[in-house]
C-alpha cells in the first residue's frame, strides 16, 4: 500500500508572516530606535522647543507627500514640486502687494498650482509624454516664471493675516504642523476608504487591468496631478508666510526630499503600493536626520552628501523590498 506523505506548512507559513511584518513595520521600529538614541546622545534633541521646530521644519515636506504618495502609487512621480512651491508663493505675494487681499492672494497662488499639476497630468495621460520628461520641463518652465514675475527678486509680505498663516499657534503647535498633519489624515482616508484610493492603487499595479475592469486611467491621473498641484501651492503659500517673502529661488531640491520620504515610508517606485503612516514615518526621518546635522553644526556640504545617500538607500531599499515580495 502507497503512503501519501504529510506536509506540515504551518511552521513555513508562520516565518513567512513574520518575515512579512518585519518587513512592514521596520522603518516605524528604525525610527523609534533612532528617535531613542538621539534624544540619549544629543544636546537638545529631545526639548519641547527642538521637537516642535522638528515639526514645523517637515511640515510643507508632509504635506507633498502626502499627494506624491498618490503619484508614485499610481506609478507617475512629480519633479516640478519645488517650481511650483516658489512660483506660488511668487504670485501669492505679488497678488497681495498689488490688492492687498489675503483671499486673492491665496486664491491665486491654489489656482495656479491646480493649473500646474492638471497640466502636467494632461501631458502625462492623453499625450503620454514619459513622467520624467513632461514634469523635468514644468520644473524649468515653472521656476523660470517665478524669476521673470518677481524679476529675479524677491517679494515682500507686510500683510500680517497673511503671516498668520505660518506664526499662528493652535493648541501649542505651529499651524503648519496642523494642516500636515490634516493633510495626513485626509489622504490617508483617501487612499484607504474610497474608490479614488483603491483605483489609484489599481492603475499604478498594472494600468492596463484597471482600464478593462472600469477605472477612468485618464481622468484620474490628471485629478491626482491636479491634487498634487492644489497641496503643493498650498505648502508654498505657507512657506511664504513663515518667511515673510516670496522667493523665486524657494525650496529648490525639495522635490528629491519628498520622493525620498515616500520610498523609506514604503511606497512602491513601480506603482501600487502605498501606505500614509509609512510616509509619515519617511518624512520624520528626513527632518530629523537634517535637524540633527543642523544641532551637530555638520558642514552644508556634508548635509548633501547624508541626503543623497538616503536618497539612494531609500531606491535600494525599494528594490530590495521587490525582490522579497516577488520570491515570496
Amino acid at each position: 500500500m502507497s503512503t501519501i506523505p504529510v506536509t506540515h506548512g504551518g511552521a513555513p507559513a508562520l516565518a513567512n508572516r513574520q518575515r512579512a511584518l518585519l518587513i512592514e513595520y521596520s522603518m516605524p521600529l528604525a525610527y523609534a530606535v533612532l528617535f531613542a538614541v538621539l534624544a540619549a546622545t544629543v544636546d537638545n534633541f529631545f526639548s519641547v522647543a527642538n521637537v516642535v521646530g522638528l515639526m514645523l521644519s517637515v511640515a510643507q515636506i508632509g504635506m507633498v507627500a502626502c499627494t506624491m504618495m498618490l503619484c508614485l502609487a499610481s506609478r507617475d512621480f512629480d519633479l516640478s514640486v519645488g517650481s511650483t512651491i516658489a512660483f506660488a508663493g511668487v504670485l501669492g505675494a505679488m497678488v497681495l502687494e498689488r490688492t492687498g487681499s489675503v483671499t486673492l492672494a491665496v486664491g491665486a497662488g491654489l489656482g495656479a498650482g491646480a493649473l500646474i499639476g492638471a497640466g502636467n497630468g494632461v501631458l502625462i495621460a492623453y499625450l503620454r509624454v514619459n513622467a520624467l520628461i513632461a514634469t523635468l520641463a514644468t520644473m524649468l518652465m515653472v521656476r523660470g516664471l517665478a524669476f521673470i514675475a518677481s524679476q529675479g527678486q524677491a517679494v515682500g509680505i507686510n500683510s500680517n493675516a497673511f503671516i498668520a498663516f505660518g506664526d499662528t499657534q493652535v493648541f501649542g503647535l505651529p499651524l503648519p504642523v496642523l494642516v500636515a498633519g490634516a493633510c495626513f489624515l485626509v489622504f490617508g482616508v483617501l487612499l484607504n476608504h474610497t474608490v479614488f484610493g483603491r483605483n489609484t492603487l489599481a492603475i499604478g499595479g498594472n494600468p492596463e487591468a484597471a482600464r478593462l475592469a472600469g477605472v477612468k486611467v485618464e481622468k484620474l491621473r490628471v485629478w491626482i496631478f491636479l491634487l498634487q498641484g492644489l497641496v503643493t501651492a498650498l505648502a508654498g503659500l505657507i512657506l511664504a508666510s513663515r518667511i515673510t517673502s516670496g522667493q523665486p529661488n524657494a525650496a529648490q531640491g525639495f522635490e528629491l526630499d519628498v520622493i525620498s520620504a515616500c520610498v523609506l515610508g514604503g511606497v512602491s517606485l513601480q506603482g501600487g503600493k502605498a501606505r500614509i503612516f509609512g510616509v509619515l514615518i519617511g518624512v520624520l526621518i528626513m527632518g530629523t536626520v537634517e535637524n540633527v546635522m543642523n544641532l551637530l553644526n555638520v558642514d552644508s556640504f556634508y548635509q548633501y552628501l547624508v541626503r543623497g545617500s538616503i536618497l539612494l538607500a531609500a531606491v535600494l531599499l525599494d528594490q530590495l523590498k521587490a525582490r522579497g515580495e516577488r520570491r515570496t
